[in-house]
């Protein structure tokens, strides 16, 4: 049986559209007119065309963030996918770790990266669920009042390289340097921060459980369902990906099925600052991986 972990008003997101504008050689946003909730960027989140893929200058929905994150288990590194079933887009998907940015984050986007690593990606040791810090700052902790959080072992996240062109929010500029696209569909830019999660040399028995929300009668609620865990890697091969796709728990690493298997945008191919694909089939994705 699902487990219900919290229960949350959306009525608490604001966030704002952008107006950003783009050239080869870097790419600029910042906030526009009033707040809005969650329901009403959902509204404004309808396809937008875009002339030139390298320079233009566009008004879009809203801000969201993914996390690429590297995990590093038993002397291999994988990436860390999650299964989410779009109801605005009627599909199921493998995707980065990822979440809409509000409105008071715009300016630091990573802040929000790492909460979403927080309460999406789930680790659990015999001894409890694992916590985490990205540097100095602690991750957050949502789940508290339902699961117990190991207070003496902790995971740590910290960035990898960041993407040969410069992103700013207004006149401040990204240091840890995301990936930045328009994806065009969903007239959002979305900006994909590359992590590395390193867990504590006594972690044994892992488990990797995701959290998803769904909204049902007006209030979000964040479920835990031990018996679709919902979160998979790809074994990486000297930090390039490979075709194997695995879940893992208790430990035990297990070839999950690429039948039929697609995956969100942020894996399709990117021309310019734009992306205009909703989802990429797996084998499509290998076959342009060189897999």
């Amino acid at each position: 049986m699902p487990r219900t972990l919290i229960r949350k008003d959306p009525s608490n997101f604001k966030t704002l559209q952008l107006f950003v504008e783009a050239s080869p050689e870097g790419l600029s946003y910042q906030g526009l007119g009033m707040p809005l909730n969650f329901a009403q960027m959902l509204e404004k989140r309808k396809p937008v065309n875009v002339a030139d893929t390298q320079r233009f200058a566009v008004e879009l929905a809203n801000l969201g963030v993914s996390v690429r994150l590297t995990l590093c288990w038993q002397g291999r590194e994988y990436w860390v996918l999650v299964r989410q079933r779009r109801a605005d887009r009627g599909d199921v998907v493998l995707k980065l770790i990822s979440g809409y940015v509000p409105a008071h984050e715009l300016n630091l986007p990573l802040l929000t990266a790492i909460q979403e690593v927080a309460e999406e990606c789930l680790l659990e040791t015999p001894e409890g669920w694992l916590s985490g810090r990205f540097g100095d700052t602690w991750l957050p902790t949502p789940y508290q009042s339902s699961l117990h959080y190991r207070e003496t072992a902790h995971f740590s996240l910290s960035s990898l390289s960041g993407a040969a062109r410069s992103v700013q929010c207004g006149n401040l500029k990204l240091l840890e340097r995301p990936r930045a696209y328009v994806h065009l569909p969903t007239a959002s830019l979305q900006l994909v921060y590359d992590l590395r999660l390193d867990l504590p040399k006594e972690t044994r028995q892992l488990s990797l459980l995701h959290v998803d929300e769904h909204l049902e009668d007006g209030q979000l609620i964040a479920r835990l369902n031990r018996a679709r865990p919902d979160l998979f890697l790809i074994a990486l091969d000297q930090g390039r990906p490979t075709a194997e796709l695995l879940t893992l728990k208790q430990g035990q690493l297990s070839p999950a099925s690429t039948r039929g298997l697609w995956l969100a945008e942020s894996f399709a191919p990117q021309d310019g600052w734009l992306v205009r694909e909703e989802r990429i089939r797996w084998k499509d994705w290998l076959s342009l991986q060189g897999i």
